[in-house]
């Protein structure tokens, strides 16, 4: 099923018009994720995690942090998380003691090699540029430290495509529109159109400066694990 690119915000006006979305759908954020996947989101950030594989005390960056469900499991697993996000609404809503900065995913307010590992939850979608993000993450990751970003994603069988889609593109928005925002709810879906296929999507990252990149399906196909590893 095609996505509804009426739903999404002209090129130019993208930006501006995702950071007000979610300042708007902040205070409901949480709720809806745990609702419309099933709670699997939360499995799905630690399985991430766990693929970084670096040692106890080692400082991750999570990218748009939202309200801090990466930085919560980064730190039970012993690592030292750092979020950022350009919402100020998430950031207001964040329920984490991690330390949390206001910044530009493209632009970083970071030193080069600050980290050892990036991670970054479902916003691949929402960023204006690709290549500048993963070169952002290539600067801020030491050589040999890890990445580790989960995004959503189609199953490939046909049957389980179709499900899918009537609960990603239909249902997701209704429900969402009923207990949040409707506009949102609606954009959310849409914007898998901003996604390069998965081999384009490889090979963007590889090409920014990390190896052994990987994709990896979790929750039936609905969702996608992207890792790799600073060259």
């Amino acid at each position: 099923m095609t996505p509804r690119t009426d739903a999404l915000p002209a090129p130019a006006e993208k930006r501006e018009a995702v950071e007000t979305m979610f300042d708007r759908i902040a205070p409901r954020y949480d709720l809806l994720n745990r609702m419309l996947t099933f709670r699997m989101d939360v499995g799905w950030r630690r399985t991430a995690v766990q693929t970084l594989g670096l040692p106890a005390g080692a400082r991750v960056l999570d990218i748009a942090c939202g309200t801090g469900d990466f930085c919560r499991e980064l730190r039970a697993n012993g690592l030292a998380a750092v979020g950022t996000d350009f919402s100020a609404g998430m950031l207001a809503s964040a329920r984490t003691d991690a330390p949390l900065v206001r910044g530009d995913a493209l632009q970083l307010p970071f030193a080069d090699a600050a980290f050892e590992g990036v991670t970054c939850g479902f916003a691949l979608r929402n960023l204006t540029s690709l290549p500048e993000f993963f070169a952002e993450c290539a600067r801020v990751v030491r050589p040999g430290g890890r990445i580790a970003f989960v995004e959503v994603s189609e199953p490939s069988g046909a049957a389980a495509r179709a499900v899918h889609n009537i609960w990603f593109r239909k249902v997701v928005p209704m429900v969402g529109g009923l207990l949040s925002d409707r506009q949102a709810y609606a954009y959310l879906p849409a914007s898998t159109a901003y996604l390069p296929g998965p081999m384009d999507l490889l090979l963007l990252i590889g090409g920014h400066g990390f190896a052994h990149v990987e994709r990896r399906m979790l929750g039936f196909g609905a969702a996608q694990l992207l890792t790799g590893t600073r060259a």
